[in-house]
């Protein structure tokens, strides 16, 4: 195992599985449809869609709610609530991405053994709760869809789900916006013991919605309040954007690095 993260180390390439947990398989080839959005009156993400028909651009508002939390190694209770931290109570979004850190115990263990998916299976399974609680269920049990503010769907659905470590990163959305989702990805990068392993590291998540391409990063770096612990991260960071890679596609027109998504 070890020269073989010297090795990736050294190639700057990236650790871990390319698999991911989601509610659905991705259908790269659905035909680009358009689909109404809510404007964000705090900060919105702008996503292209091409009207195929017309041949002429629209431009389409989403909300996206971003948060990250260090959970210290505690494993959830059954009864945790995560509306608080959601705020679903107050402004709806339309797409929810969230990061974790330390969602396992960092000890031996774990660092080398395989991911306890239990644990992320745990948070996943709360936060569909907490969105999907005032959903009620629609009548085309297919698609599962409810309809709530201004008849805009308010089941969310999981696209994207990735553990590796202790980092847990998942990406959240409207049901009606899934079949407009395409190129999910992930990529893991390992900064921690020896500089390969993912005690401290990050997950990438990407996709496209619509034609506009996303790229969400989880981060663990070196703790600590000195100069060279500064340093240290930095540096992490660094090898995150230089070993961070994902797929091309067949017609080599997606983004392959993370600062090169829109």
């Amino acid at each position: 195992m070890w020269p073989r993260l010297v090795a990736n180390k050294i190639l700057r390439k990236s650790v871990g599985s390319n698999n991911f947990v989601a509610d659905f398989p991705p259908d790269t080839d659905q035909k680009l449809l358009v689909a109404s959005g809510l404007v964000d009156e705090r900060a919105s993400f702008t996503s292209k869609s091409i009207l195929l028909e017309q041949h002429k651009t629209t431009h389409l508002n989403y909300k996206v709610f971003v948060s990250t939390w260090n959970v210290g190694g505690i494993v959830p209770d059954d009864g945790l609530d995560m509306e608080d931290l959601l705020e679903t109570h107050q402004t709806p979004c339309d797409i929810y991405v969230l990061g974790f850190q330390e969602v396992v115990p960092l000890r031996a263990s774990n660092v080398l053994g395989s991911d306890n998916n239990k644990v992320s299976t745990k948070w996943n399974s709360l936060i569909r709760e907490a969105l999907n609680k005032r959903a009620k269920p629609h009548r085309d049990k297919e698609l599962s869809e409810s309809k709530g503010i201004n008849g805009i769907s308010q089941d969310f659905r999981c696209i994207i789900s990735k553990q590796m470590v202790g980092i847990l990163i998942t990406v959240w959305v409207r049901g009606d916006l899934w079949p407009y989702i395409r190129h999910p990805n992930v990529s893991c990068v390992g900064c921690g013991i020896m500089g390969c392993l993912g005690n401290k590291g990050s997950v990438s998540v990407r996709f496209q919605l619509h034609e506009t391409t996303f790229c969400f990063v989880c981060s663990h770096l070196a703790s600590g309040g000195r100069d060279r612990d500064e340093r240290q991260r930095n540096s992490d960071v660094n090898e995150i954007l230089a070993r961070s890679s994902f797929p091309r596609g067949s017609s080599l027109d997606l983004p392959k690095k993370i600062l090169d998504h829109e």
